[in-house]
């Protein structure tokens, strides 16, 4: 199944089985990862318990699994690369592999090794499933494959690749409905629906006219932000300023994309949060834990517009990573809306960073800063 390209109504067989080995490392459990030369098994450290390091270890004997981190993450921890590298792990407990893998700092000695091409596709799967992308890895026979019941799911590396295109090419519109909003505003909920059991959201607001550029708001899903006011963000404050320009505008569409921490998912979120805590800004805590500064795909964004007859946009963002992604996918982006959410002394840092350093359009900001700086302290 791994290898096949057969598809059947249900779907391409070597994508259906990345989704089903995407339920595997949701569940702490470990696949096959196969290409034309190898298979390894993979085991993802988030949620792993001494208990299951110990039947891993097992599966894979008498070769002893490793650790494979992201060149990020082995940046973090001082080593030099480009690429996902390996770590020696001898016999240490499930927890001080998870700290090797997650904390701001190491004070064990290193022992790198070459890890295999095959593996490291995995990393992405790890993505995927919204876990840490940190895996054990080991070699495995075809006997003890079989000896394993039930048998371990077997996923092409390939396959991994292509998965996050084809599961936005599965999108559906599940169920839509109106629902009025605070101020009797009128708006319509497109619930969509993709083949791994995603919902993002599209938030129709008003009547908009989809023979003009539409005003269109792409909202990375906050639960601390959008639903409980955190004051280290600003989501919140975007996502209701963005329905107040919707108003006054007319009408539009918000799109509320399943992408919390910039793609990491929520319990990464609060991991970097964390490292935050400890001085980190909000890019490095991102990168210390092995991902990259901003993990978000605008695909489904894509193809939710299209779907929604919406080839012409006027963004309200203040992130152009965000313009050039619909503008490389093919939707004309007519302007850009600003989108200026109040200062904190909570969110004053994360939003800097994300002006001085990944290019967030927020001279408001700097221009704060500035004034800061020059006002005189206090005695």
């Amino acid at each position: 199944m791994s290898g096949s390209a057969k598809s059947s109504p249900f779907g391409a067989a070597k994508h259906v089985a990345v989704a089903r080995g995407l339920g595997e490392f949701r569940s702490g459990r470990p696949v096959i990862v196969t290409s034309a030369d190898e298979r390894v098994a993979v085991l993802p450290i988030d949620g792993m318990t001494d208990e299951g390091l110990v039947s891993f270890r097992l599966l894979c004997a008498p070769g002893r699994p490793y650790l494979l981190v992201t060149a990020r993450r082995a940046r973090a921890l001082g080593l030099d690369g480009s690429a996902p590298i390996g770590l020696t792990i001898d016999d240490l407990p499930a927890a001080a592999i998870f700290s090797l893998a997650a904390d701001a700092q190491s004070t064990r000695p290193l022992d790198a090794v070459q890890p295999s091409p095959t593996a490291a596709a995995a990393i992405e799967l790890a993505k995927l499933a919204q876990r840490l992308p940190a895996l054990l890895v080991g070699d495995i026979g075809q006997a003890a494959a079989n000896a394993c019941d039930p048998p371990l799911m077997v996923v092409a590396a390939d396959a991994i690749a292509q998965f996050r295109q084809a599961a936005t090419e599965t999108l559906t519109v599940a169920a839509e409905e109106s629902i009025p909003l605070n101020g009797g505003l009128p708006a319509r909920f497109v619930i969509f629906r993709d083949g791994i059991g995603g919902t993002p959201i599209a938030v129709v607001v008003g009547r908009p006219d989809l023979t003009q550029p539409v005003p269109v708001r792409l909202h990375s899903a906050c639960l601390t932000g959008d639903v409980f006011g955190s004051r280290r963000c600003d989501c919140g404050d975007q996502l209701r300023l963005a329905l107040a320009q919707l108003e006054q505008n007319g009408g539009g569409i918000i799109l509320y994309l399943e992408q919390e921490g910039r793609g990491l998912g929520l319990a990464n979120k609060m991991r970097a949060y964390r490292l935050q805590d400890t001085g980190l800004d909000t890019l490095d805590a991102n990168t210390v834990l092995g991902f990259n500064d901003d993990e978000r795909d605008y695909g489904v964004a894509v193809r939710m517009l299209k779907m929604l007859g919406c080839t012409r946009v006027r963004l309200l963002t203040n992130n152009p990573a965000k313009l050039d992604g619909l503008v490389h996918a093919g939707i004309e982006v007519s302007g850009r809306m600003p989108l200026h959410g109040p200062i904190n002394s909570d969110n004053r840092r994360y939003l800097t960073a994300k002006a001085t350093r990944a290019g967030h359009q927020l001279d408001y900001i700097l221009g704060a800063a500035v004034e800061a700086a020059k006002s005189p302290r206090e005695p």
